[in-house]
């Protein structure tokens, strides 16, 4: 089974993240920030990595940096709410990491997941 890190500080979009992604097939290990995804690297190897960018504390591209550096080549995807972030966030992202703005759709998500685990 693949298995996925969701970093989420929206309460209710994590918990509806986390079904989504766990009623398509994948084992998902939800987290509520970026310190306790950090902390969840050490349950990996992920094959994907699932963050919000602009959370308390530790943020997105923190908590993808130190995964790609844990494991080169991890695939990342980053979900935002805020334009201007996710347009900074490409150049502060590891290479080939996926931005989708918010609001998304739990099925784009899951497609958007199915292509980069597939890729």
């Amino acid at each position: 089974m693949r298995k996925i890190l969701l970093a989420e500080d929206d309460d209710s979009l994590r918990r509806f993240l986390a079904k989504a992604l766990e009623r398509a097939g994948y084992e998902v290990v939800s987290c509520p920030d970026g310190e306790a995804a950090l902390d969840a690297l050490d349950q990996g190897p992920f094959d994907l990595l699932l963050t919000d960018i602009v959370m308390p504390g530790v943020d997105g591209i923190e908590v993808a940096r130190q995964a790609a550096a844990r494991e080169p080549g991890q695939r990342i995807m980053f979900i935002t709410g805020f334009a201007a972030v996710a347009l900074s966030a490409g150049a502060r992202a590891p290479a080939g990491a996926k931005i989708l703005a918010k609001p998304v759709h739990l099925r784009e998500i899951v497609a958007e997941v199915e292509r980069m685990i597939a890729a």
